[in-house]
């Protein structure tokens, strides 16, 4: 069984080197060093202990997924029956084209964020999700307009 890291509190230097490390994660730890008024080495262990303890869990570009051509994006609401709903996210969240599976109140289960490059590629998504077992219902939004899509709120 995994073990969750202790609840770790950011203080305020915490928070400015992740400031920085959101804007630009390329820059080197001399950088932020001197972009947050503290030594490298403090940097360095604050990332690491930030690491450790599962805040920082890894460093990626973003990616613009228009202009690689996914674009269609959808979120479909799920509702699930028998108990299954843990089971049937674990397989969706498989999807390569799934970016988000929630678990959400209201009237459906789940809420699933997927992008797709072309009509076809959302068919065979929604098709396939109808052929899993205990999905009783989905209901798909496209997204027409997207004014903002930023998963970054530090």
């Amino acid at each position: 069984m995994k073990t969750e890291a202790p609840v770790r509190r950011l203080d305020e230097t915490d928070a400015e080197i992740l400031k920085v490390l959101v804007s630009s994660a390329r820059l080197s730890s001399r950088r932020i060093a001197e972009k947050v008024g503290v030594s490298t080495a403090t940097v360095i262990s604050k990332i690491r202990a930030m690491e450790q303890s599962g805040i920082i869990k890894g460093y990626a570009a973003i990616l613009d997924q228009e202009k690689l051509g996914y674009e269609l994006t959808v979120i479909t609401e799920i509702t699930v029956s028998k108990g299954k709903l843990l089971e049937m996210e674990q397989e969706i969240a498989k999807i390569p084209n799934v970016c988000a599976v929630y678990d959400v109140t209201g009237l459906t289960d789940a809420m699933v964020i997927a992008k797709f490059k072309n009509r076809s590629e959302l068919s065979n998504f929604t098709k396939y999700l109808l052929s899993m077992p205990f999905i009783e219902r989905s209901n798909t939004h496209v997204v027409l307009t997207t004014l903002k899509e930023d998963y970054r709120l530090i």
